[in-house]
């Protein structure tokens, strides 16, 4: 298949408004695409058309695209739910109608994004039973256990195998990158909690386990995770694979989290004896993210959509080392890479200059 001219090409980015979505929207527009957002509120300051279509209703996502051409489809939306079959139902059905609605369409690549519970299991199961060696390697066989990235993996295969369409997915782990009102969104997560740690006078206390405090990790940076998708769409070769995609770099959250309070200014506590939950150190913090807000006329006034305690409280808790091979990337062409400290230094600093932190 040939690669189509620039101006040819048309992308759907789904989930345009969240850490990844909105990273491909910003690379894709500046690449000379033309890009349809799909997401509930529009990508501030995108040059990107907006679309907006309730991912769960299939009548609407139909008559939202209907007259929609797009050649390369980006699905990067999750909506999560009180049960892993709940999260099967619908983040499922999500992939299915949006496919389903594009079956008019020319598309010529889907490319998904899931993550590295593909390897750890859900949130109701997470890194419990047996699980596959580090580094996390593509061929490792499903867990037995329910996953609705299984479950999106199986639809997009379905529908590929219906339209015709290439198809790659991309397991990322703990993507950071710029966007207000994420459910997982560690970088803002603990920018905020360093402002309310600078705030009330309070050090820097790292919340999760000695097992993640001590071991290598490894992170997703929102930009290389848009440039991944991008090249596994366009490079014929790339296509109808599964990729792990990190940022090419390890370290320990032992040296991180020191560098990370330096760069706000504050002291800082690492793991001592047993972990200490954000949900529960930022408990009752709401007043004092009003107060900041106001000294410093920030622009978000509801903690809630700036921190997701829970997650990183699930991420920086987990039990078990969890770092992510990136050889088949590399040997399929696949060159991008990121230092972690200077993603998160470098999203400090946008949302500082975005007046998000103060």
């Amino acid at each position: 298949m040939d690669t189509p001219h620039p101006s040819a090409r048309t992308a759907l980015v789904v989930g345009a408004s969240g850490i990844t979505g909105s990273a491909l929207v910003e690379q894709l527009t500046g690449q000379d695409w033309d890009v349809l957002a799909l997401s509930r509120t529009p990508v501030p300051g995108s040059t990107a058309r907006h679309l907006s279509a309730d991912l769960r209703s299939p009548e609407r996502l139909a008559a939202a695209l209907a007259e929609e051409r797009p050649t390369h489809v980006f699905f990067t939306a999750w909506s999560r739910q009180a049960t892993e079959k709940e999260n099967i139902q619908v983040n499922a059905g999500m992939v299915r109608n949006l496919l389903a609605a594009l079956a008019h369409a020319p598309v010529e690549h889907v490319a998904l994004m899931t993550g590295l519970k593909h390897y750890l299991g859900p949130f109701e199961a997470y890194g419990q039973g047996t699980m596959p060696d580090t580094p996390f390697r593509e061929e490792e066989p499903r867990l037995p256990v329910d996953n609705f990235y299984y479950a999106q993996e199986d639809e997009l295969w379905a529908a590929a195998g219906r339209q015709g369409f290439r198809w790659s997915v991309h397991r990322a782990h703990t993507v950071i990158g710029h966007a207000v009102g994420n459910a997982m969104n560690m970088g803002l997560t603990l920018a905020a909690q360093a402002a309310i740690c600078r705030e009330t006078g309070r050090p820097f206390v790292f919340p999760g386990s000695e097992t993640q405090w001590n071991s290598l990790t490894d992170m997703t940076d929102a930009g290389l995770l848009a440039e991944h998708m991008v090249w596994a769409a366009t490079e014929e070769a790339a296509g109808n694979e599964a990729y792990n995609v990190v940022n090419g770099d390890v370290f320990r959250w032992r040296r991180m989290w020191p560098a990370l309070a330096a760069w706000f200014g504050l002291e800082w506590e690492g793991y001592q004896d047993a972990p200490r939950p954000l949900e529960e150190q930022m408990r009752g913090t709401e007043d004092v993210w009003a107060r900041i807000v106001e000294q410093h006329g920030l622009v978000e006034p509801d903690l809630a959509r700036v921190a997701s305690w829970w997650h990183t409280d699930a991420d920086l808790g987990r039990p078990i080392e969890v770092v992510a091979d990136m050889s088949k990337s590399r040997l399929a062409g696949f060159t991008g890479y990121r230092r972690t400290e200077d993603c998160f230094t470098r999203l400090f600093e946008r949302y500082r200059a975005e007046r998000v932190i103060p």
